[in-house]
């Protein structure tokens, strides 16, 4: 009889180091999301008193105005002298119906025109989401292969940004619109180029 007693093989400590590695940065990029006073879709912008893009964009087929005239496509000319807010979306994009109706009461601002890009959709896909939700867009040019978002620094949809009368950025927003980003970041970039009257 032996009286040898077998040993079950442990398991080294080194196994788990990269498992707990990738909790802990989890957990440092949760904490820097979180503070206070950092707000996730503030994400920095390049373009952020540039000159906007000066990419042209044909107008989406098919869509017209009240009157029955064909909206133009997005072209940095129509920048010059006016307020623009520039919104990215797409049918596809849950997130954009979400902050649709607040472009539309958006629209009814004269100081601003509101020109959409419409980013990697179908023709078909977008007019029908304008024909359920309404038309808010002054303009509107069909981006089909992301190359105008991309010129744009777009991180995904939806995002605004603001041009002023003078054609260079002045704010950004990545995410939807909602009443109080409206009011407590947006109008006030609005106010400053055009002061309400």
């Amino acid at each position: 009889m032996s009286n040898r007693i077998e040993k079950k093989p442990r398991a080294a400590w080194f196994v788990y180091v990269p498992a707990l590695a990738f909790f802990v940065l989890v957990g440092v990029f949760a904490l820097m999301l979180t503070q206070e006073g950092r707000d996730a879709s503030a994400l920095p912008s390049a373009l952020l008193g540039r000159d906007a893009p000066q990419i042209v964009l044909p107008p989406l087929e098919g869509l017209k105005d009240t009157n029955d005239t064909a909206l133009a496509g997005l072209d940095p000319a129509a920048f010059a002298g006016n307020i623009t807010l520039v919104n990215v979306w797409a049918s596809w994009c849950a997130p954009c119906r979400e902050e649709h109706p607040y472009l539309t009461k958006l629209s009814q601002d004269k100081r601003v025109q509101l020109i959409g890009l419409n980013y990697k959709d179908k023709t078909a896909n977008a007019l029908k989401f304008l024909g359920n939700y309404g038309n808010p867009y002054d303009a509107v040019g069909v981006d089909n292969n992301g190359r105008g978002a991309i010129d744009w620094g777009v991180y995904g949809v939806p995002e605004t940004f603001l041009v002023g009368q003078d054609g260079k950025i002045k704010f950004k927003f990545a995410g939807p619109l909602n009443p109080e980003i409206i009011e407590k970041q947006l109008m006030p970039e609005i106010d400053k180029l055009a002061p309400a009257g």
